[in-house]
């Protein structure tokens, strides 16, 4: 998966973008902490990353 995938996964789950001064972060309503993403849209997300972002925002 891309990461530009990956935003749009975020995104339409309820997730907001934010912008940080390294990585995107993304808030949601229901969450306390916010899931950092590295801003990196035409590039592989590594599979370990992706595991850990997805299950950061519940959706794993």
């Amino acid at each position: 998966m891309k990461f530009s995938e990956l935003y749009r996964l975020l995104e339409e789950n309820g997730w907001q973008k934010k912008q940080g001064k390294k990585h995107t972060k993304y808030v949601h309503p229901d969450f306390d902490k916010p899931v950092p993403v590295g801003r990196h849209p035409g590039k592989e997300v590594p599979k370990g990353t992706l595991e850990a972002i997805l299950k950061e925002a519940g959706l794993k």
